[in-house]
């Protein structure tokens, strides 16, 4: 699940899409209301969680921003302002939850997990858990794919990359692409993160490590998923 967490304290930035990371979601940093109206649009995210006193446009503003665009992605205030007029007035604007910092990150994952399964039983929407990439059936919140009866558990890095390349299929996809998408940075010359994490990523998910059909090299380039073989 895509989340966007707009958030200018940066530490705790850091800190929330660490731990959406390790229960295997994508999570989508802003530092300020307006970047994250611009990475909404961008991104379309399954999930908004938003920082109330913000720069440039606080939380209450871009949620109201969002719910104009997007009547059903559930949103989660996170904020230390204890009011009760100011949890009201976020949920009269439409969230669908309002947590006060400081707060735990288990309580934090678990809401995330109650609203989506609430949502999805009010709209009639599955939550999308499971994507599909050649014979493998990979599970996003279990951080694990399966082959038949085989269970292969995967890093929440390399259910990235398997998840990058599904959403592209057939497109070459340049190394730099793949890094910043997955690694959330730059890829610098020389750099063998990429490619010894790609390699360890096939020698558990190809069943031919050496002629690969789900992460195909593309000389030159980078890697290309070419979909069902």
């Amino acid at each position: 699940m895509k989340v966007l967490v707009a958030e200018d304290d940066p530490n705790m930035l850091v800190a929330i899409l660490d731990i959406l990371a390790t229960d295997g979601h994508v999570g989508i940093g802003a530092k300020d209301g307006l970047e994250a109206l611009a990475k909404f649009d961008e991104c379309d995210p399954d999930f908004v969680c938003l920082d109330i006193m913000m720069p440039g446009m606080n939380g209450y503003e871009v949620c109201r921003s969002i719910r104009t665009k997007n009547e059903r992605v559930p949103i989660i205030f996170l904020s230390a302002k204890s009011d009760e007029i100011d949890k009201v007035v976020g949920l009269e604007l439409g969230a669908d939850d309002y947590m006060m910092k400081p707060f735990g990150m288990r309580e934090f994952l678990a809401r995330i997990r109650a609203i989506g399964r609430r949502l999805s039983k009010e709209f009639d929407v599955p939550v999308t858990d499971v994507f599909e990439i050649g014979d493998l059936a990979v599970s996003r919140t279990e951080l694990r794919a399966s082959r038949g009866d085989e269970a292969i558990d995967l890093t929440p890095r390399e259910l990235r990359i398997l998840e990058v390349l599904a959403d592209n299929e057939n497109a070459a996809l340049t190394r730099e692409r793949v890094f910043a998408e997955c690694w959330g940075g730059t890829l610098f010359p020389g750099s063998r993160a990429l490619d010894q994490t790609i390699a360890q990523l096939r020698k558990k998910v190809e069943v031919d490590p050496r002629n690969p059909k789900i992460i195909r090299t593309v000389r030159g380039v980078g890697y290309r998923y070419d979909g069902p073989s």
